[in-house]
């Protein structure tokens, strides 16, 4: 879920390189504003990857605009996608965009907003939402809608296979993280999300039948993508690759090594056949910055290292699931255990700490989460992503690199259809 916060806005100070620029800091990403804005000042903050609302861009003049000659008269966001990336403007990183408290004094009495506070709707007015690229379905009209019936019922007759859980940003979640905390720190990988379980299926026998005919719950293997379970008699040559081939594969390698009530998730990444990535490939010159092209190339494609046409797994959660529905997390070290046991590759891990101030864990997570990806080696990592290892629950926060923020704005910018992962959450 996109949301907007408002924050105040810190360490402003003059842009080094335009004269009607600032820099301040919002959730520590530098975020460029205009020189009217002052120091601590009250505001909202839009994170990179969301989308203005068409009524508050016009009411602030955010929709760039251009003359009868074609020159720029105001404005900034595209008119349609009026999305929000990462970039860099006369050599300065901006991430996410800053407006003052009476940029919303039109749809909301804004005495009312505190700081800590989230919006995306105002008086049923949209301020802000998810971006998510505009494309044709792969299947339409009736046929699809038959379609996602059956992927629901199917869905239900497994309610014990959980779905992915997300990954919220660890700068809007620093309360999260308590002193005496187990944390791991590992690397976050850019793939299309994957889920196989060995869990029970739902008896669809009369009731009666049921009651007086009881049976041992029939155990089957099942697996997804972040949201949708997969019934491979049918859904082989369907979905949003078009061919779900590549994860028919790995659901046979991974199903009759899982022990019953286990559910794996992972990522797979690499290639989906010879001709097609699992992520889309982005010519590098777009972001605009030579030394991002110097350092990764003409082209980015993220492979991990993958030859084309193959694909390669990495798990990073693991859990055990009782007939009640009880859910058993399965600590770090345990989930390697057991993907060393599978054959399987495990995320990469960092490093395991007791959490003791924001300010070492910061300096922790910062020492990771930039630079080349360390599987891939020729492409930017996408980030690392902090476990808090001593909960009931899966609780794990990520933080995106800077570099690859704007090559994902660049390859949105131009797709032809929706990210699946993205997709699904809408």
């Amino acid at each position: 879920m996109y949301q907007a916060y408002i924050t105040k806005i810190k360490n402003v100070e003059k842009h080094s390189n335009a004269d009607a620029l600032q820099i301040g800091q919002c959730f520590g990403n530098n975020v460029i504003v205009d020189m009217s804005t002052q120091d601590n000042e009250l505001g909202v903050y839009f994170p990179v990857d969301g989308k203005i609302g068409i009524e508050y861009a016009t009411v602030n003049k955010l929709i760039r605009m251009k003359d009868e000659q074609g020159n720029s008269i105001g404005g900034y966001l595209d008119p349609e996608r009026r999305n929000i990336r990462a970039l860099k403007l006369r050599g300065a990183q901006s991430d996410g965009l800053w407006l003052p408290l009476k940029s919303l004094e039109t749809f909301t009495d804004i005495t009312k907003l505190k700081e800590g506070d989230t919006i995306d709707i105002l008086n049923k007015v949209l301020i802000c939402e998810k971006y998510i690229p505009k494309a044709k379905s792969v299947s339409t009209g009736q046929g699809a809608n038959k379609q996602k019936g059956s992927k629901k019922a199917y869905a239900r007759l497994f309610p014990l296979f959980a779905e992915h859980k997300d990954t919220e940003q660890i700068m809007y979640n620093l309360s999260a993280f308590k002193t005496g905390d187990f944390i791991t720190l590992s690397l976050k990988i850019h793939g299309t999300s994957a889920r196989t379980t060995f869990v029970p299926k739902v008896d669809t026998r009369h009731k009666l039948l049921q009651k007086f005919f009881p049976r041992q719950p029939k155990y089957e293997h099942v697996s997804g993508s972040r949201r949708v379970v997969l019934d491979f008699s049918k859904d082989n040559a369907d979905g949003y690759y078009g061919d779900n081939t590549f994860r028919k594969k790995w659901h046979d390698v991974i199903s009759p090594k899982l022990h019953k009530g286990e559910t794996i998730y992972y990522e797979i990444v690499g290639w989906v056949a010879e001709n097609t990535l699992i992520m889309p490939e982005c010519q590098n010159k777009k972001v605009q910055d030579k030394e991002f092209s110097k350092q990764y190339g003409s082209t980015t494609q993220f492979t991990y290292g993958c030859e084309r046409g193959q694909n390669d797994v990495y798990v990073y959660r693991m859990t055990y699931t009782d007939t009640d529905g009880n859910v058993i997390e399965y600590p770090t070290w345990k989930i390697q255990q057991r993907a060393e046991e599978m054959g399987l590759k495990f995320v990469m891990v960092f490093e395991q700490f007791i959490y003791s101030t924001e300010e070492d864990f910061l300096r922790r997570v910062d020492s990771y989460y930039e630079g080349v990806d360390p599987i891939g080696k020729t492409h930017v990592r996408e980030g690392v992503v902090a476990r808090i290892e001593n909960k009931n629950t899966f609780v794990a926060y990520k933080k995106k690199n800077f570099d690859f923020l704007r090559l994902e704005g660049v390859i949105k910018d131009e797709a032809t259809t929706p990210d699946i992962e993205e997709a699904q959450e809408v």
